[in-house]
């Protein structure tokens, strides 16, 4: 399997802050890039491994007679046209499109009045095996990690698709399912996730600093602009050389367990629908792989990318969450059977 291999952090933020070291936690970068996955391997966007007698989930809430969206078919023509664009030479002050091209983009990004029989399938988020993520939390008797969601925004889930777990064990699926049952139309182009293959890769984070004491959060800031060691503040009105919060703390991109990536909201309690019990970390999505807050965690195998445009490494999963923000989703620590909870931030 190709390796995406993360830099190491600027510093050891352990040998500044020894209190961090207790509030360590592994995390699985997945870092996503544009392939052709299969249903046997680890996938974002990819074929899952579905047993052919198993119905496929749709959502009841997203029926007929109409809803209004875009069509998956017209999305990938769309996307497909701009990859062309983007690759082609084109004269210093020239349209990216044609109006023929720019039309079909149109198509794919502008949401329309569709007819529908029925409920809408579930479109195929992420597939995670165990053999490529030997620490894939699971279910005792499993291998297999399926992720779906219904690819429209559902106001009880701030506004973002709504996220099913499937956990199975691979060597159960005798026979598989050709294809999946396609929806007629999605919410939007961006919960549509383009096919990538996976380059998993472990890593260390430290708790956001909206979940550290406030104490030890206001020393870090402090340590941040230079107010340690002689008392002298050091370019006080710009941005920090090394920031806690980009830097060292939570990674970017796609993941499985970690830190919450905690952002625009304090930390707040969060537990089972089911159950009442707490809940963890399982999966984070995000729409970029690392952006100008947190370069630093570019891959360096992708070191000779620096823009952001269509083509580049970062955003290969073509997935947006809100206003760029990132979707985790966690699980109960009573029971894998119960429904999971998801935040955005």
């Amino acid at each position: 399997m190709t390796t995406r291999t993360t830099p190491p952090r600027p510093l050891d933020i352990t040998a500044v802050f020894p209190e961090l070291a207790p509030l360590a936690r592994t995390a699985v970068r997945l870092h996503p890039r544009a392939g052709a996955p299969t249903a046997a391997g680890s996938s974002v966007g990819g074929p899952l491994l579905w047993p052919a007698e198993e119905p496929w989930p749709t959502c009841p809430e997203h029926a007929g007679p109409w809803q209004h969206g875009v069509a998956p078919d017209d999305v990938h023509v769309g996307r497909r046209v701009l990859r062309e664009a983007w690759a082609r030479p084109r004269a210093e002050g020239a349209d990216l499109l044609t109006e023929e091209e720019r039309a079909l983009v149109d198509r794919g990004t502008e949401p329309y009045r569709t007819a529908l029989d029925g409920p809408v399938p579930l479109v195929p988020v992420a597939q995670i095996r165990a053999a490529d993520v030997p620490t894939l939390p699971r279910p005792e008797g499993t291998d297999l990690l399926q992720v779906l969601w219904c690819a429209f925004d559902h106001p009880e889930d701030d506004y973002s698709p709504r996220v099913e777990l499937r956990w199975r064990r691979a060597a159960d699926v005798v026979t598989p399912l050709a294809a999946p049952p396609r929806p007629a139309v999605i919410g939007s182009d961006d919960y549509l996730p383009e096919p990538c293959v996976l380059h998993p890769e472990t890593v260390t984070e430290y708790p956001a600093p909206h979940e550290l004491p406030e104490e030890l959060a206001d020393r870090i800031h402090a340590w941040e602009a230079g107010i340690e060691g002689d008392g002298g503040i050091e370019g006080e009105d710009e941005e920090p050389e090394v920031c806690y919060q980009y830097d060292l703390a939570v990674a970017p991109g796609w993941k499985l367990g970690g830190h919450a990536p905690w952002s625009f909201s304090d930390p707040f309690p969060m537990a089972c629908a089911e159950c009442g019990a707490g809940v963890r970390p399982l999966l984070t999505i995000d729409g970029t792989e690392w952006d100008g807050g947190s370069g630093s965690w570019a891959p360096v195998e992708d070191a000779g990318y620096t823009g952001y445009h269509f083509l580049g490494p970062a955003l290969e999963t073509q997935i947006t969450i809100g206003r760029s923000y990132r979707l985790q989703v966690y699980v109960c620590e009573a029971s894998y059977d119960h429904p999971p909870v998801q935040n955005m931030q």
